[in-house]
């Protein structure tokens, strides 16, 4: 991927390579990763625990532990400043640099639990004027009208009664709201989710996405989607970026990921999702675990797992393979020599019915 930047992309992560030094030695953690986000639009990185997906953010973010090394590549970021549009390599700036010209007041990020968000010793008011004091020169009245109105935008009822409480006083949902509110309280660009509703019940689940969905379009945000839940995946993304190892290994929209899957890692993926129209209540996995990458995979770092694998697997990592203009996958069962296999028949019966599913709501 070249680092030339279309006007229509906001951010453009270039060739990202780090490593993490530790007790037992180095770990290769992100092995060229390549991902774009265009404005206004939805990108889902999906993958299983320990492929990469919160380090590529945390990069993004300059939020990298103290062990971490960037070993090459460039984060592109573009933004408006004083009428004019500007690019920088985010790699390039300080921390103190993020912190003060980036971090929040362009990109903001909301994690996972939001306990380990937010003060428990100030009020949920506080913390949200303090956001917005942080970025912007506004008095102590104007700060606490725009924080009302923040949490009135994020769905918090009885919201001025809400800017007295203490964050224990609210429940898991009503915390995750708070955080939002205080991710938008600059009003970023690029609003960067990781996993925000692992450590919450379905029900309530649901309802932060659509929240996150219904300001993204009332804003027009930029979201990137961090999740290993491919039920998520499919009610947020416009596109999505499959991680394994360290590295994408299929991107593409997000109907060609869900109903043209090319990756035998996807289709693992896709095939452990719950079905309840399947006959065998038992569910799909993928076997053995993803590679340890104190050591360097040779080849394909899917291979091990792969029942498709063939002997160039073992030697060679395969490239990113086109199958459209946006759709494109790492896997040698793509090259023309390759023999031609076709999606399992169980899966593809299982993305047919979830096609139909999906077509009553359009």
């Amino acid at each position: 991927m070249t680092a030339e930047m279309s006007e229509n992309t906001i951010l453009k992560v270039c060739d990202l390579d780090i490593s993490f030094k530790t007790n037992a030695g180095v770990i290769h953690a992100i092995r060229g990763v390549n991902l774009e986000l265009r404005h206004g639009e939805t990108v889902a990185i999906v993958g299983e625990s320990g492929s990469g997906k919160s380090v590529t953010a945390k990069a993004v973010v300059g939020l990298l532990d103290s062990n971490a090394t960037v070993n090459s590549g460039k984060i592109l970021y573009r933004y408006e400043e004083d009428g004019a549009s500007k690019v920088v390599d985010l790699l390039t700036l300080s921390r103190r640099e993020l912190r003060q010209t980036i971090n929040g007041r362009h990109i903001a990020m909301v994690f996972q639990d939001p306990m380990t968000s937010l003060d428990p010793t100030m009020t949920i008011g506080a913390q949200v004027m303090e956001s917005i004091t942080l970025h912007k020169k506004v008095s102590k009245a104007e700060a606490s009208a725009r924080a009302l109105e923040l949490l009135q935008l994020v769905g918090i009822t009885e919201a001025e009664k809400r800017m007295r409480n203490y964050p224990h006083q609210l429940s898991g949902g009503m915390r995750q709201r708070v955080v939002i509110a205080i991710a938008l309280a600059s009003d970023p660009d690029i609003l960067i989710c990781d996993e925000p509703t692992t450590a919450l019940d379905v029900t309530i689940q649901a309802r932060i996405l659509e929240l996150i969905k219904d300001i993204q379009e009332r804003l027009g945000l930029s979201v990137i989607y961090i999740t290993h839940d491919l039920g998520v995946v499919a009610k947020v993304a416009d596109y999505v970026d499959v991680m394994y190892a360290g590295k994408i290994i299929e991107v593409g929209k997000v109907d060609e990921i869900f109903y043209d899957p090319r990756h035998p890692y996807t289709w693992g993926l896709l095939a452990a999702m719950p079905d309840l129209e399947m006959e065998d209540s038992r569910l799909e996995y993928i076997p053995g675990s993803p590679p340890n990458l104190l050591h360097e995979p040779v080849g394909d770092a899917f291979a091990p797992r792969n029942a498709l694998a063939m002997r160039i697997d073992e030697k060679v990592e395969p490239p990113l393979f086109k199958v459209s203009d946006t759709h494109y996958a790492a896997t040698w069962l793509l090259h023309p020599d390759a023999p031609k296999v076709e999606v399992p028949a169980e899966l593809q019966a299982r993305l047919e019915r979830a096609k139909k599913e999906a077509e009553k709501y359009l």
